[in-house]
């Protein structure tokens, strides 16, 4: 069991399920959900979530400029952030690593490759 606060930010109901769930299933207990960038940045007041798990494409406010708010923000500049999106293009990548994305997922993925990369990221 780990002892981390996660936000999982993405539009669609099915895909949060699943991240959620995967998440618990590998340990991560506390976990909160957002449908978009304008919503998790709202939950991030409240919340204080430790890790952000967010995808790029959603309306209102994409992943990329979600993070972009949030890299501006001196209490988040150091959160580690994974995506986890369809968009697998090199620039793609380069861009959301520029935005300040710490790692990031193409789907469809595994449940082992999402618990491998958030261990990855907190140094596990």
């Amino acid at each position: 069991m780990f002892d981390l606060k996660i936000l999982a930010v993405d539009d669609s109901p099915t895909m949060r399920r699943i991240i959620i769930n995967t998440l618990k299933r590998a340990g991560f207990n506390h976990v909160i959900e957002a449908s978009d960038g304008k919503d998790a940045l709202a939950k991030m007041k409240v919340e204080k979530p430790n890790f952000v798990i967010t995808d790029w494409n959603m309306p209102e406010m994409d992943g990329l400029t979600f993070i972009t708010a949030l890299r501006a923000m001196d209490e988040y500049k150091e959160l580690p952030v994974l995506m986890v999106t369809t968009r697998s293009v090199k620039e793609d990548i380069v861009d959301a690593m520029k935005a300040g994305v710490n790692n990031y997922i193409v789907k469809p993925f595994t449940p082992d490759t999402l618990k491998a990369k958030i261990e990855q990221m907190l140094g596990k």
